[in-house]
């Protein structure tokens, strides 16, 4: 099952999210103060950030986030699907794709495009999304960093 972050999910997904920054999907960690942040954001409201909550029997079984925003480029708004993270038991089990096609069926009107980003070296993962109909944009990203780490 994949339903929204609620508030009694806080240390889990706190969990979760230190698990998938600690594990090789992941350039390098992030300080747990940005795992905090974007929890209170995914409480304050669901303008920049939405947090799915994936359950298995019951159990905790990862977590995916999304932002919106939107692209000249693609024509409307563009879904990020920033993060998705499954515990390693609950792995191959259907819960990515599950997942995915939400975020085709959830998508409003004026969607034009869905995004992510992973490791070149996460080839599980990229099987994954080219399954389900992913491809590579032929861009660098460039950021700035506008607060200290």
């Amino acid at each position: 099952m994949i339903r929204k972050i609620e508030e009694k999910d806080k240390n889990v997904y706190l969990e979760m999210a230190h698990e998938f920054y600690h594990s090789p999907a992941v350039l390098h960690p992030v300080p747990d103060a940005y795992l905090e942040r974007t929890f209170e954001e995914c409480m304050r409201s669901a303008d920049y950030i939405e947090c799915y909550i994936f359950e298995t029997d019951g159990e905790y079984a990862g977590y995916g986030l999304t932002a919106k925003t939107f692209s000249q480029e693609a024509g409307g708004y563009v879904y990020w699907l920033e993060e998705l993270y499954v515990r390693e038991k609950y792995r191959s089990k259907g819960l990515g794709r599950e997942f995915f096609e939400m975020m085709e069926k959830k998508k409003e009107d004026g969607a034009a495009r869905l995004r992510l980003e992973v490791e070149e070296d996460n080839v599980r993962a990229i099987a994954l999304y080219k399954r389900m109909g992913y491809d590579f944009l032929d861009y660098r990203q460039m950021v700035k960093e506008l607060h200290e780490k």
